[in-house]
């Protein structure tokens, strides 16, 4: 086996990328305070074609040194917005026919391996506060709560981490 070099990775251009078909799926992140984890989460969504993120509450924008440490581009491929009022927006999507869901640990919360979406609906993901989590008010709002399942000791996981194990479970199950 050989590592493969930068230039044999076949990357999209950012133009590219732009007119790329995306996958069904929106971010929305609720009051992160990490800069590094919003960073990460917009280069996650790079990987996965994710078509929009949101960015609300206190949740910092680009561009910013510490989000463009960890995004390394990202943020200038994947479309995002700031919208101020997270509730607001959750309603705004349903409206639109958007399916909200909260990653959260909540009472009826479907387990991940568990969740079959339609290819046809187009989802918005919501990613919460790193010590609170997803406001319980956008939990009301949403459509309904997936959960990573967890077996450790430990109860949460880095958003960041959460956000890549989530992405890529409804990416593979969604794409083209």
């Amino acid at each position: 086996m050989r590592k493969l070099k930068n230039s044999e990775l076949n990357r999209l251009k950012i133009s590219d990328f732009k007119k790329s078909e995306k996958v069904k799926l929106i971010v929305i992140l609720d009051n992160v305070r990490s800069l590094n984890n919003v960073g990460s989460v917009f280069r996650t969504a790079d990987a996965f074609l994710i078509e929009k993120i949101y960015l609300c509450g206190i949740t910092a924008q680009p561009p910013h040194k510490e989000i463009h440490k960890t995004a390394l581009g990202a943020t200038e491929s994947v479309d995002w917005q700031y919208e101020k009022d997270t509730e607001e927006l959750v309603n705004k999507l349903q409206g639109e026919g958007v399916t909200v869901i909260s990653v959260e640990q909540a009472d009826g919360s479907i387990s991940l391996e568990n969740f079959v979406p339609k290819k046809e609906q187009k989802y918005a993901v919501v990613f919460g506060n790193e010590v609170k989590g997803v406001g319980q008010g956008v939990v009301d709002a949403s459509d309904l709560c997936l959960e990573i399942p967890q077996y450790g000791t430990k109860h949460s996981l880095n958003i960041s981490v959460s956000c890549g194990i989530v992405l890529w479970d409804l990416f593979s199950k969604l794409k083209f």
